[in-house]
């Protein structure tokens, strides 16, 4: 099967090398970074298309892992150039946290088209894409998700059949929301700690024996207390992400002062400048004397 990756940064560039690892033939990558989609079509072998449209003539699956809903919607919809020219028969499965309604303009664009799609939204972060260990949301048609389910399941050990289009994007945008507020309420509670001398390293052990114990406490807590934010999932895609949650309550009258918080603290994240530090730099906004804006003023 041939199979092309539009959008090689770093999610979608580990799982291009997964499938090839997998035996999977990649005919071409492309992202608006040139240089980039250029250095991985070298490592893998295969194109580096100049067109969309080029992807998709190569490829009889083709794997989206775009920045939001407007990349989404150029990216098939575009005027000119885009994936759906000359898509009959072709299979698209998008792996980008978007919002729902865009994945269902998608799949209506791809049916008129004679393609389909398939969202199969990710939540994992870049070691579990190279290791074919990311926990797979998906949505669309049955027949596609059958379709998809063998390379899928090369990528991921856990692959879940949400329901129609739109569905698996909904549940991953609670899951990004969830997994904000718990950072960010980490954070807190770290920097508390160390404002009143507490030894960081017993604290963190207290809070994986008692009810502060998160999966984001794992991945995040000793990142916090050493200042390393080497980015896995980056402030300017959790700002994102919890927006997309935030405007799917709006549309259904509910008010979430938790998730909307954690937002403005990651709005504040872009505003000065750190919106590429991983998701753990919260921490720089609630630690004393971290930064200019640090939790002193608090």
């Amino acid at each position: 099967m041939n199979i092309g990756v539009v959008g090689v940064g770093r999610m979608g560039a580990n799982m291009a090398r997964r499938l090839k690892d997998r035996q999977f033939h990649i005919t071409a990558v492309y992202d608006t970074n040139r240089a980039v989609a250029t250095s991985l079509a070298a490592e893998l072998g295969c194109a580096a298309a100049q067109d969309l449209s080029e992807v998709t003539a190569q490829s009889d699956t083709i794997f989206t892992v775009v920045t939001d809903d407007s990349a989404m919607r150029q990216i098939f919809g575009g005027t000119g150039d885009n994936l759906l020219v000359n898509a009959r028969g072709k299979l698209f499965v998008n792996c980008a946290t978007i919002s729902p309604q865009v994945h269902i303009d998608v799949e209506k664009l791809a049916e008129k088209a004679g393609a389909q799609t398939l969202e199969a939204c990710m939540a994992s972060s870049i070691p579990q894409a190279r290791e074919g260990k990311l926990y797979l949301m998906c949505g669309g048609k049955e027949e596609a998700f059958h379709k998809a389910e063998p390379i899928l399941k090369e990528l991921g050990s856990v692959v879940r059949f949400i329901g129609k289009a739109g569905e698996a994007a909904k549940v991953k945008a609670l899951v990004n929301m969830v997994m904000n507020i718990n950072t960010a309420a980490l954070a807190e509670g770290l920097a508390l700690g160390a404002a009143l001398g507490i030894d960081l390293e017993m604290l963190r052990k207290v809070f994986s024996q008692t009810g502060a114990n998160s999966r984001v406490l794992e991945t995040d807590g000793e990142d916090m207390q050493n200042r390393e934010h080497t980015c896995f999932f980056s402030a300017a895609h959790a700002a994102k992400d919890s927006g997309i949650a935030l405007d799917l309550a709006r549309s259904l009258g509910l008010d979430l002062p938790l998730a909307r918080a954690t937002k403005e603290q990651y709005d504040r994240m872009i505003a000065e400048g750190l919106g590429e530090l991983d998701k753990s730099g919260i921490a720089e906004l609630t630690f004393k004397d971290r930064h200019k804006h640090s939790g002193d003023h608090v």
